[in-house]
């Protein structure tokens, strides 16, 4: 009886990690959808700026429960700077490109993040991959380089940003694993800082008015994309994260259907087809790495905005 209460508690658990993993992706998608709104009328500094000060909102009665101290005893300082500039990178270049780009678009680019991280694992974390491995990464950038479409946008800044984004998603993932030690929260609020003193420096001179809904709407960015942020992390510690993993992959599907209803966004073909090719290789990774028993928790992939 014992045994199988054991079981049922578990299997709970595991349900329970998969529908927080399915909430934080939609959050993280209406978070993206709100973003390019924004940026509609909005430059990037002046988002990040009210964003970064709506995230603290969630972040500050955790930071008192840590213990405010707590933010200043980190491991490998250096380290930590180099991901803090990464992350900020990546939510600053992701604002940039879908002020331009339709959000699956964008969406495609970043989902090429795991493939990214199982490159930059095996070079800078030691994880070794096998030729299997190896093959879907390139069959992975095979699907970037058509998302990209080489005869024309591969050369416009908008792909530019959206693919320098997503590289550094992934640097920034990497270097999460790599400071493992280091607190959810320490390492959230030292992003968020970053992100709020890039903001101030970006909006110099280009700080627009805004009326309560667009000041609200900035505010709620922040607190959206940190509630995201910590529902994804609470499914990793109930659930694995080679089962969670490939629901990642909703958050392109929720890209296609907020980019369609609110702003009327079809992706084309060659979106679809690249998008299909980089799922397909994600998900051989990710099959591989519970084969192997190494699914690292950080490499799955959160919009990371």
């Amino acid at each position: 009886m014992k045994t199988k209460t054991a079981v049922a508690n578990a299997g709970n658990l595991i349900m329970t990690g998969v529908l927080l993993m399915l909430l934080g992706d939609l959050l993280f998608a209406l978070n993206d959808a709100m973003g390019k709104w924004l940026m509609a009328s909005f430059a990037v500094g002046q988002v990040l700026v009210i964003r970064s000060v709506g995230a603290f909102i969630v972040l500050g009665p955790m930071i008192l429960r840590q213990g405010p101290v707590a933010l200043f005893r980190i491991e490998q300082k250096g380290l930590q700077f180099i991901r803090v500039i990464m992350a900020t990178g990546d939510v600053a270049l992701f604002y940039a490109a879908v002020a331009y780009l339709p959000l699956a678009d964008v969406m495609t680019f970043y989902m090429a993040g795991p493939i990214y991280i199982a490159a930059l694992s095996h070079f800078f974390l030691g994880e070794k991959i096998g030729w299997r491995r190896w093959l879907a990464v390139l069959v992975g950038f095979t699907g970037v380089v058509i998302a990209l479409r080489p005869s024309t946008a591969m050369l416009s800044l908008p792909s530019f940003f959206g693919l320098a984004g997503s590289f550094a998603f992934a640097l920034s993932l990497v270097m999460s694993r790599y400071l493992r030690s280091t607190s959810d929260t320490t390492l959230v609020t030292w992003q968020t800082v970053a992100a709020l003193v890039t903001g101030i420096g970006l909006s110099i001179g280009n700080w627009q008015p805004a009326t309560l809904v667009d000041w609200s709407g900035m505010l709620l960015l922040g607190v959206v994309a940190t509630c995201a942020h910590l529902l994804i992390t609470r499914s990793l510690k109930l659930a694995p994260a080679s089962l969670l993993a490939p629901l990642q992959y909703t958050l392109l599907l929720w890209a296609i259907v907020l980019g369609y209803i609110f702003f009327n966004d079809i992706p084309d073909t060659q979106i679809v087809i690249g998008a299909a090719i980089i799922v397909f290789a994600g998900l051989f990774i990710f099959h591989r790495k519970n084969l192997k028993e190494t699914v690292p928790a950080e490499a799955v992939p959160p919009d990371g905005h």
